[in-house]
């Protein structure tokens, strides 16, 4: 049908066997390498779950490729001033894939995706704002290592903007320029004109 590859979506619940305990070879993740006919295919990972497994850099095996978070987590940690390195990101997370030999386009780098702030939120929100979807703003990730730039949501003050301009701008540079894959979600650079909701499903 012409399908270039596969996205796993919360992946690291494939390697849970029937009672949801944590497989140390998942069988299932052992097949779909296996396949002959996926041997073809683009396998990208999201490799953690909703209960809390995280397994970037050890859960698709040596030809798949997954979205790594420590990029997205330590690029925003970066630029709002935290104090950590974006070094080892840069040159393909050898933190994380190095110690097995594997290759950093193996690892999908972002800044943002489909879950969570966008880029343009990143730089314009401190907290969450999900009040208006009816889960009084329980939902949603609280861990979204943002700086509004001095000023919580939308406005014209140019003292304002053109530093949030830099920030995205720089996030993005970092996200293409980091060895491995680099995925940009549509939208980041666009800035909304009403309150941030982080849980975009819903």
């Amino acid at each position: 049908m012409h399908v270039d590859g596969f996205r796993f979506d919360l992946a690291s619940i494939l390697s849970r066997d029937e009672r949801g305990r944590p497989m140390p070879n998942p069988p299932v993740l052992w097949d779909i390498e296996a396949d002959p006919v996926l041997a073809g295919t683009k396998l990208i990972a999201e490799v953690w779950d909703a209960a809390g497994l995280y397994f970037v850099g050890s859960l698709m095996g040596d030809s798949r490729k997954e979205w790594n978070g420590r990029v997205r987590d330590d690029v925003r940690s970066f630029f709002r001033s935290d104090e950590n390195s974006v070094a080892d990101r840069l040159v393909g997370t050898p933190d994380v894939y190095g110690h097995e030999e594997r290759e950093a386009e193996q690892s999908v780098n972002f800044a943002a995706c489909h879950d969570g702030f966008t880029v343009n939120d990143v730089v314009s929100y401190a907290t969450k704002h999900n009040e208006a979807n009816g889960e009084d703003n329980r939902d949603g990730a609280d861990d979204n290592r943002s700086w509004n730039c001095g000023v919580e949501g939308s406005t014209d003050d140019p003292a304002v903007e053109i530093p949030r301009n830099r920030q995205v701008k720089n996030l993005l540079t970092v996200t293409t320029l980091s060895l491995g894959v680099p995925m940009i979600h549509m939208g980041d650079e666009a800035r909304r004109t009403q309150r941030v909701n982080n849980n975009a499903y819903c």
